[in-house]
């Protein structure tokens, strides 16, 4: 599955620039999205005013935003996760009924909406309970994006494109919009646009024109605006819809008209490299007659709007305008269709990272960046040693090639998992072998990034008691990864873990704990004893621990992925604390994804 990220500024004045109105991509919540007073929990009642005075927090600075990648979040412990009742939203459904392109009364309801079938991982209609939209729509805006954790992104995923009934007070297209903004800031632009398809133009709220817009753009597809642009127009006077209609018209054939509003809304704007990409997109309709050449050398930041169409145009994007922005841009960019397949190598390892691109479709676009790479040059490239990790007769050099595979020296974090997951079935492909002892940590890491946790079972009898580094971490991996209890689970086992392997501060030994922990791995005398000796306070409560227990308890599997999402915010696995590993693991072991809740306490000790 797929795809990512941003709002889109409502503008009063056409006069106002255009750059204006577009938020930069590294921004995670604009304040178009959150009316003044909307998203702040209300203490005393459902229906308590707003006062006038409270205002959405000033987080989306426009233009002058840096690209800079999420910053880590945790959740609150102020109480503002109690009370469910929060704010009225100002965002009304306005009138469209006269454009629509149905007839009346035979749109599709908003009453439930969602694109999984019970077969993909459907969390049912109950997913989120009898929980309040207001109250859902804030955790998710609490949420930043990415999150540390691929498996819980992949689940957070499932629960936001599950055919959920939509919840009480909230808006169906609101409630849409909300998963679909989350979505894309998770870098899933792909199953974002499907979200938003979903319900029918003539029932988008103002919020939801934001969102599809921003979804369309992530996909590179100024198409994806036509049939929203004519209503969109109407309700809002910013420049970005006067262009969209001349993208519209000339994708559509008309070029005569196509110029004709293109000039106007240039100029009633002054947009700069905007309105020139927005030219670009007219210039490909047929007889247009208009080359635009497009240079960056004076553009300060990438908003969605240029991203969203130099790609669509084929326009090089400058690294020095790429670099440094959140990981979700790499996977917006990861499957954007003009962009030379090989250019899109790092977003596609990032796009696996974040659990947009699963294993298989790793392993496929690698095969096609080997496709377009000339023969002569081929050898010693990524694509080659993963060929060999598949297919070397002797697997002592397949082992090899996964190993300068996971060992490049000049990976980042994301990258370096991303390449665990790329070998995972050639690692699932090996039969358990002693002689390939000393690479058993990553092996099993390789599998359990992929959830081929069956597979890497089949290598615990080659561990033994061994107590070196390596089988310490394969053990590790497969006492909390395993499905069954195919390694000792012994706290002594765990000390010696701590002790050998604990990692930075002792976290990856106490990632271990509070995954065994959680997953009720440990007996509760044993559980309690280590906890008090690592510090981590399991026992503790906080405004987010009881919100989690309610939603463990009313069984809402919706509501829980998208509070252990939250537990799990933040850049790395650095972020993360081990005290909400283990209520994350716990929560998620209680409500039946105890595979899901087995892989993310994996993931943490492979990350860690």
């Amino acid at each position: 599955m797929r795809s990512a990220n941003k709002a889109w500024v409502l503008v009063a004045l056409s006069g106002v620039a255009l750059a204006t109105a577009i938020p930069a991509i590294g921004a995670d919540d604009p304040k178009s999205l959150l009316p003044p007073g909307f998203g702040e929990p209300d203490q005393n009642s459902e229906k308590a005013p707003v006062p006038s005075q409270a205002k959405a927090p000033d987080i989306d600075t426009g233009i002058a935003q840096s690209l800079e990648g999420g910053t880590a979040g945790v959740p609150a412990t102020d109480g503002t996760l109690e009370d469910p009742a929060l704010a009225q939203s100002e965002d009304v459904p306005i009138d469209l009924t006269t454009l629509q392109d149905l007839p009346s009364g035979r749109h599709r309801s908003t009453a439930q909406v969602g694109i999984l079938a019970a077969g993909d991982g459907d969390m049912g209609a109950l997913a989120f309970g009898r929980q309040n939209g207001k109250y859902l729509s804030y955790l998710m805006r609490k949420t930043p994006a990415p999150i540390a954790s691929r498996w819980a992104s992949i689940l957070l995923r499932r629960a936001l494109l599950s055919k959920a009934n939509t919840p009480h007070g909230v808006a169906g297209a609101d409630w849409v919009a909300e998963r679909a903004w989350l979505l894309l800031r998770m870098g899933e632009a792909d199953s974002a646009r499907l979200l938003v398809q979903s319900v029918d133009v003539d029932q988008y709220t103002p919020k939801m024109f934001q969102v599809a817009m921003q979804a369309a753009l992530a996909n590179a597809d100024p198409a994806g605006m036509c049939a929203m642009v004519e209503p969109g127009s109407q309700h809002s006077k910013e420049p970005a819809w006067a262009f969209a209609k001349a993208m519209c018209s000339a994708l559509s054939g008309d070029s005569a008209e196509a110029s004709s509003q293109i000039d106007l809304a240039k100029a009633r704007s002054s947009t700069g490299i905007d309105g020139l990409l927005a030219e670009k997109v007219v210039g490909a309709g047929i007889n247009t007659r208009r080359a635009v050449v497009i240079q960056w050398d004076d553009v300060p930041v990438l908003t969605a709007w240029r991203f969203g169409l130099a790609n669509a145009t084929a326009v090089d994007i400058p690294e020095r305008l790429l670099s440094g922005t959140s990981p979700r841009l790499n996977a917006w960019r990861a499957r954007a269709p003009l962009v030379a397949v090989e250019k899109r190598m790092h977003d596609a390892d990032i796009a696996a990272a974040l659990g947009v691109f699963s294993s298989s479709a790793l392993v496929d676009f690698y095969g096609q960046v080997a496709d377009v790479t000339d023969a002569s040059a081929i050898s010693g490239t990524p694509q080659d040693f993963l060929r060999k990790a598949y297919d070397e007769a002797d697997p002592s050099e397949r082992v090899d090639a996964m190993r300068t595979l996971w060992n490049e020296q000049s990976l980042e974090s994301l990258d370096r998992y991303a390449r665990l997951i790329v070998t995972a079935r050639a690692a699932a492909r090996l039969t358990p072998d002693p002689s390939l002892s000393g690479n058993l940590g990553s092996l099993i890491a390789a599998m359990m990034s992929a959830g081929l946790d069956v597979q890497a079972s089949d290598w615990a009898r080659i561990i033994g008691d061994s107590s070196d580094a390596d089988s310490l971490m394969a053990w590790g991996l497969l006492a909390v990864g395993a499905p069954g209890r195919a390694v000792d689970w012994s706290s002594g086992r765990i000390e010696s873990f701590q002790n050998k392997i604990g990692g930075d501060n002792g976290l990856k030994g106490k990632f271990l704990f509070a995954g065994m922990a959680g997953l009720g791995r440990l007996g509760p005398a044993d559980a309690a004893a280590m906890a008090r000796s690592l510090e981590i306070p399991i026992a503790h409560e906080d405004a987010w621990t009881r919100a989690l227990a309610r939603a463990v308890a009313d069984r809402e599997p919706g509501t829980v992925a998208i509070l252990c999402a939250l537990g799990l915010s933040g850049p790395d696995w650095s972020a993360v604390s081990p005290e909400h590993l283990y209520h994350v693991v716990s929560a998620l072991n209680s409500v039946g994804f105890g595979p899901e809740a087995r892989m993310i306490a994996a993931e943490a000790l492979t990350r860690s």
